[in-house]
């Protein structure tokens, strides 16, 4: 099966997206915070936080371009996964590859939790300030490639809250 006609496109709000997991751009204290984090929290109920309590006392928390996944609460998704994006300092932090890692790293919890469905977020390009266009070139790419060498995903669905990353992500899909 083609990876082209498993990767959509849609505007809207991530916490209404029924699938089976969804992805929240999270902070390294995964207690929640501003944007699609404090939203995905605020949907899905205290269950989501209350997990999350359980995985820092475990581990100490969510390392930047790391992933780790819990009940999805009252959201429509059967899980959430966690993921850390790099905050832009100019480029040479090796941000590329942090934001690389938070999108395959975020696809093997899904297909190592019998996911067979997946809708991402922008990460990192809000308060964490990373360029929308080099953004969407990292998500677009690094899940092509991805679907390309793993048959278990059957739909990775990008939800875009603005319209520039809509069009920029439309693009880079065209790009394919």
């Amino acid at each position: 099966m083609s990876f082209r006609n498993r990767i959509d496109l849609t505007k809207g709000d991530i916490t209404k997206v029924k699938v089976d997991a969804i992805v929240n751009a999270a902070n390294t204290s995964l207690l929640g915070g501003g944007g699609v984090d404090g939203a995905i929290h605020r949907a899905g109920g205290p269950e989501i936080l209350n997990e999350c309590r359980k995985i820092v006392a475990r581990q100490g928390g969510c390392k930047t371009g790391e992933a780790v996944i819990t009940t999805a609460g009252n959201l429509p998704a059967r899980f959430v996964i966690h993921t850390v994006g790099p905050v832009w300092n100019g480029g040479d932090k090796g941000e590329e590859k942090k934001l690389t890692d938070c999108y395959r790293n975020s696809l093997q919890l899904a297909v190592d939790n019998k996911c067979s469905t997946i809708a991402f977020p922008n990460i990192s390009t809000g308060v964490y300030r990373f360029p929308k266009a080099a953004a969407a070139q990292i998500a677009v790419h690094t899940v092509a490639d991805f679907l390309d060498a793993n048959e278990t995903l059957g739909k990775v669905i990008f939800v875009c809250f603005d319209e520039e990353s809509y069009e920029l992500i439309s693009k880079e899909m065209m790009l394919l």
